[in-house]
């Protein structure tokens, strides 16, 4: 009975998320180390470099370039792929829905591609999605463990039935929140660019009645790399811009991977539960003709 009972449990895990996505975790290269001193981890490398990789990487990681999980749709660059697309992908990658896994990025610049992925595996639902913080280089400076081996990967079960619900707001809604307010509208991009100053968009600006909250400022260097800030730091300036847990978000970037950052950080750190990714983001409505721009600081 009992063996029987953890296969029933495993098999429900693997059709049908939970009722409400868990959050994804953050992780300090301390607890990662113990963990792996004790248990295998899966550990997805999201560098944009693949000989980087190939150079050295975490135990036993497996190598994922984020340009693989977006393509063009409609003549837009940069959106999202079906939801099949991405089941093959994570089974090939032998992502367990039953097990933790763990994704790290370079740790600096481009610590928005693996929010994006933890993103992405949020909206199949999977229970136990960890970010490195600090990431590849935080890892490497503290001279922790790294290996050129590649890893033994077996195809992973359950991704053919499991339903993907990511946390998604349309052009509709966003153009209603932004007519109306009934959402708050956080554009993740640069200063310069959301001010319409630079961006290589052919309209430049933002989308009227956003906030800016660029999402590189929710990190800070902290001995060997860059970190997330305190929460409750972060907790004071988003809720200076108006984003506040009681209120509805919509966050958009050029390309989902950035405001996939802000994500992060309002559910995974500051307990938000009402926050949704506009996937179109700035490359969609810059397009659109028929939508309006703002320029300057609001």
């Amino acid at each position: 009975m009992r063996g029987a009972g953890r296969a029933a449990l495993l098999a429900l895990l693997l059709v049908a998320p939970p009722a409400g996505a868990q959050a994804a975790r953050l992780v300090s290269t301390d607890s990662l180390a113990r963990w792996l001193a004790r248990e295998p981890v899966l550990l997805v490398d999201v560098r944009s470099d693949p000989f980087a990789w190939l150079e050295d990487h975490l135990p036993g990681a497996v190598y994922l370039n984020v340009e693989t999980l977006r393509a063009t749709r409609d003549g837009v660059p940069m959106q999202l792929l079906e939801a099949d697309d991405y089941r093959r992908l994570f089974r090939r990658l032998g992502i367990r829905l039953d097990r933790p896994v763990v994704v790290y990025s370079a740790g600096e610049t481009r610590n928005m591609d693996a929010t994006f992925l933890a993103w992405l595996l949020q909206g199949f639902g999977h229970p136990q999605v960890h970010l490195l913080d600090g990431g590849y280089y935080k890892w490497q400076l503290e001279q922790r463990p790294l290996e050129r081996r590649y890893p033994r990967v077996t195809p992973a079960p359950g991704w053919e039935r499991r339903p993907f619900r990511p946390a998604l707001a349309t052009l509709e809604e966003t153009r209603r929140a932004s007519a109306t307010g009934d959402a708050v509208l956080v554009d993740a991009r640069p200063p310069a660019q959301f001010r319409g100053e630079a961006g290589a968009q052919r309209r430049r600006g933002h989308i009227p009645g956003a906030v800016n909250r660029y999402w590189q400022d929710d990190l800070h260097t902290e001995g060997f790399g860059r970190v997330f800030r305190p929460a409750e730091e972060l907790r004071r300036e988003y809720a200076a811009l108006g984003i506040t847990p009681d209120r509805p978000v919509i966050g958009y970037c050029n390309s989902t991977t950035e405001v996939s950052h802000v994500y992060f950080t309002l559910t995974s750190l500051l307990g938000f539960r009402d926050v949704r990714l506009y996937a179109g983001s700035w490359t969609e409505w810059a397009g659109r003709d028929d939508l309006p721009v703002a320029t300057g600081e609001r």
